[in-house]
């Protein structure tokens, strides 16, 4: 079987991110799924036994100073060579800020076509996305050269398949193009133990309901005693209410957790798109007929300020 190259996301604190378990796991429905490796010295040896349980058959190390001490020019054109020598039957990437950037400047390289936010992929190359806030999907393929596509984040669910990578380290010869962007500083972002939007089971939002910021520890407190993470809704993002690193939605981030509570949102096709796919969806909101009834597996039509702490209080006494 043809290799699939998947481009691996990964952070210094947690390791491998969750969407590069889901573009394993998509790979080897299309093929030989091979990790691609690109950072500092030293990286694959924290992320080759996570990728071997996700099924990495093989793991391409670039691994150099130099691709950790620039921005993404130098792994656009690592990865380049590499998809030339071995001619994959298909590239994927995360449909991250990083990952979609490589994606283009790849396509560039290549003189290739690129589909971006993909949440499907069949085995003839056959892209699934979504438009319009999920109201309309769409299918389509990559005109010139191979499938070379970015998947949405929480579009498939990672499942395991122990393998045993063999690791091949790759040579990093970059030119004066590669270099023009160099990273002068980084600076650890201070977190709490509150999990990654992205990747929590548990994920509690408030919306516009929610009143104002102050009001968002309410939503904070729910969110520590489930042990997840804190969501916002457009409304409430854009009324100062909470930062925008954590608006859930079609211009925010897409969640898929096991859980998804809903506190004071109304549930616009906006906000939908981004959490539509969680597996149980919890809804707190006065307003009956609020569209996001239409969506929750559980609703309670009641205010938020009576009906969060008695849940808490609960929540408490059973723990």
């Amino acid at each position: 079987m043809a290799e699939v190259l998947v481009v691996v996301e990964a952070t210094r604190e947690f390791g491998v991110k969750k969407v590069t378990l889901e573009l394993l796991t998509l790979a080897r429905e299309l093929g030989s799924p091979a990790a691609v490796v690109l950072g500092g010295p030293g990286a694959v040896a924290t992320l080759a036994d996570k990728l071997g349980e996700y099924g990495a058959e093989k793991i391409y190390a670039a691994e150099h100073e130099e691709i950790d001490g620039h921005l993404v020019a130098p792994k656009a054109t690592v990865l380049a060579e590499l998809v030339r020598r071995v001619e994959p039957a298909a590239v994927l990437l995360a449909s991250s800020q990083e990952g979609k950037e490589i994606a283009a400047r790849l396509a560039v390289k290549l003189d290739n076509g690129v589909l971006t936010d993909v949440v499907g992929l069949a085995a003839d190359g056959t892209a699934t996305q979504v438009a319009f806030a999920g109201s309309t999907i769409v299918t389509s393929r990559v005109t010139r050269g191979l499938p070379l596509v970015t998947l949405r984040p929480n579009s498939v669910t990672p499942s395991a398949a122990p393998a045993t990578p063999a690791v091949e380290q790759l040579d990093v010869t970059l030119g004066d193009a590669d270099r023009l962007a160099r990273v002068v500083e980084r600076v650890a972002e201070q977190k709490g133990s509150r999990p990654e939007l992205t990747e929590a089971s548990v994920v509690v939002s408030g919306g516009r309901g929610v009143g104002n910021a102050d009001n968002f520890k309410l939503v904070e407190e729910l969110a520590d005693l489930l042990g997840g993470a804190v969501g916002a809704s457009r409304a409430a993002v854009d009324s100062g209410f909470y930062p925008h690193q954590f608006q859930v939605g079609q211009t925010g981030k897409t969640v898929s957790p096991q859980l998804y509570v809903a506190l004071g949102i109304s549930g616009a096709i906006q906000h939908r798109a981004g959490m539509q796919t969680s597996k149980t969806i919890v809804a707190v909101n006065k307003d009956a007929e609020a569209p996001i009834f239409e969506l929750a597996d559980f609703g309670v039509v009641g205010d938020l300020f009576k009906v969060v702490p008695q849940a808490a209080e609960e929540i408490r006494k059973r723990r």
